[in-house]
């Protein structure tokens, strides 16, 4: 029996829950003939994986430092990839064709409305980088009024006011000495690396809204935890990460997997024995 094959690609990648998540996926819909793995690959190495890639190869899933690298790699990518410059999915067609998709701003949106979070009248980032691109994506489509991006630096503030024009968002940014009055807005969406939020959990406010935290080991982070405690809905980095894949399944094989359980479930168990 042919093998087909599909794998994460990043730089570092030994992390990744992807090959846990694609290959319960596969499991469920009886595609005993698909490989899901998992290969360290930087931006100088890429052009080269690509180009030696043969036809039992059915897609790829990107992760930094790869999402807008490959871009100029691949023959077409959706308007979704295109309004935020990062491409997380590489579909490589029948005929030879390799497509980019991004499935993080759909996951996002699948992920919030999964925990009842339809529409917000406002909303704070933290953070600005490229998660927190795909997050004013994903805000466009739920956030009737202002963002407000909290950063670190003038730089990347001019970035989100010019992605917030880009993605039809108004953006205003705030300095992050005054991230902790983020944490009034009705949502928050951290996108910022393991240990950034921990001075604002003793911050969070009695009517705590919605957090958004995308990070998912260690988990929960402080400041999630900090906001169960105050009876704050949390939406975890593992929601977004089965959301998106069910997506990228979904792209690669042609199929829908069904209930998110089996996934949510797998990574769970990979997270506990980590």
């Amino acid at each position: 029996m042919s093998r087909i094959r599909a794998a994460v690609l990043g730089s570092p990648i030994e992390h990744s829950l992807s090959p846990v998540l694609h290959r319960a996926a596969y499991q469920e819909l009886g595609l005993d003939d698909w490989s899901y793995d998992r290969f360290e690959i930087d931006e100088a190495a890429l052009p080269g994986f690509i180009a030696g890639l043969g036809p039992e190869w059915a897609g790829l899933s990107l992760t930094m430092p790869l999402k807008r690298a490959v871009i100029p790699l691949l023959d077409a990518i959706s308007d979704t990839a295109a309004a935020v410059e990062a491409v997380n999915t590489v579909v490589l067609t029948e005929d030879g064709r390799r497509l980019g998709d991004n499935t993080d701003i759909p996951g996002i949106v699948a992920a919030l409305h999964e925990r009842g979070v339809e529409k917000v009248p406002s909303a704070a980032v933290l953070g600005a980088g490229a998660t927190a691109s795909s997050a004013l994506a994903a805000l466009s489509r739920i956030c009737s009024g202002e963002v407000t991006a909290y950063v670190r630096s003038r730089a990347r503030g001019d970035e989100m006011r010019q992605w917030g024009e880009r993605l039809g968002v108004p953006v205003r940014t705030a300095d992050w000495s005054e991230a902790a009055e983020a944490l009034a807005a009705p949502l928050v969406i951290a996108t910022t690396p393991a240990g950034a939020t921990d001075s604002l959990a003793a911050s969070v406010p009695a009517a705590a809204g919605t957090l958004f935290d995308v990070l998912y080991d260690p988990w929960p982070t402080p400041l999630a935890a900090a906001w169960s405690r105050q009876g704050g809905k949390v939406v975890g980095g593992l929601d977004l990460l089965v959301h998106q894949a069910v997506l990228q399944v979904e792209r690669m094989t042609g199929r829908t997997p069904g209930p998110l359980a089996a996934m949510r479930a797998a990574g769970e168990r990979a997270l506990a024995a980590r």
